[in-house]
């Protein structure tokens, strides 16, 4: 027995009509999973980026105030430059500091209106010679209280302090996610065979006049679809509107200025989710289907 399209669309509408309050809650089941798992992601993301700052053997950075004197500046350039215990360095200026946020975060033209060189310090990027953490600090701490330095950032402890906080937030946000993907599922299942319960005497005369298993099933399959692609799309909503509004506000931090999260990871993200709804509402409906459908 052939499939229509028109009797599918008929058919799966009734279904989510008729149970209308768990077809809600599964949507908003899979979408708040849904956006927990995209957020946790995009917050890899992040701060991967946050990382840019110690490439290249970098092991700690020397902010300059951006009101300290050439005098000062030279001094701690000289510094830098007679120490047998620096390797290499560099110097970034406040128009180098801002050509590098510029090229961050390309693809946001809004946020790079919406900064000056002169906010953005500049900083000497220093490779010791010996990359050991208490060498590092001693020789690190010869700059700290140095006229016109603002602060001295350890590669050491500020990766440290990141994979810590972004572990503990992603580990978080993904067995959350996880166990509402599972509480979803169960929700999806629960709908479907409730819509198959109360259409069982429909189903029982479709069989006597022919109608194949998969004839029936299908519009239960596709309401189980539709659960997980709707909230999907719920959930790719919920991501961009954390992009565009939480994480402005996290850069808001000096110390996560480079946060960033680009569009190409956004949309990435976003087509995961989209696939991963897909996939909790046919394993929901599939379920279903093959538990319950027993004419």
């Amino acid at each position: 027995m052939a499939v229509r399209v028109e009797y599918l669309v008929r058919e799966t509408g009734t279904n989510l009509w008729r149970n209308i309050s768990l077809t809600v809650a599964a949507v908003l089941t899979v979408a708040v999973c849904l956006t927990m798992l995209g957020v946790s992601l995009l917050i890899g993301y992040g701060a991967d980026s946050l990382t840019t700052q110690w490439k290249g053997g970098i092991e700690f950075i020397v902010f300059m105030r951006p009101e300290a004197t050439p005098e000062q500046d030279a001094q701690v350039r000289n510094a830098i430059e007679s120490s047998d215990r620096v390797k290499d360095y560099t110097y970034l200026d406040q128009t180098a500091a801002y050509e590098e946020f510029k090229e961050l975060f390309s693809d946001k033209p809004e946020l790079i209106d919406s900064v000056t060189p002169e906010v953005l310090p500049p900083s000497y990027r220093v490779v010791p010679v010996d990359p050991d953490p208490d060498e590092v600090a001693t020789l690190g701490a010869q700059f700290e209280d140095a006229p016109g330095v603002r602060e001295v950032r350890y590669a050491t402890e500020a990766l440290r302090n990141l994979e810590d906080l972004t572990n503990s937030i992603k580990n978080g946000l993904t067995v959350a996610a996880v166990v509402l993907l599972v509480v979803a599922v169960l929700l999806i299942l629960n709908t479907i065979s409730t819509a198959m319960a109360s259409r069982r005497r429909e189903i029982e005369v479709m069989k006597l006049v022919g109608a194949t298993n998969w004839f029936i099933r299908v519009p239960f399959m596709l309401e189980g679809l539709f659960h997980g692609i709707f909230g999907a799309g719920l959930a790719v909503a919920g991501m961009a509107a954390v992009n565009q509004i939480i994480f402005p506000r996290v850069r808001k931090n000096e110390i996560l200025l480079y946060f960033q999260v680009t569009s190409s990871q956004v949309m990435t993200t976003s087509i995961l989710v989209l696939v991963l709804g897909a996939i909790v509402g046919v394993i929901g409906s599939l379920w279903a289907v093959s538990r319950y459908l027993d004419v």
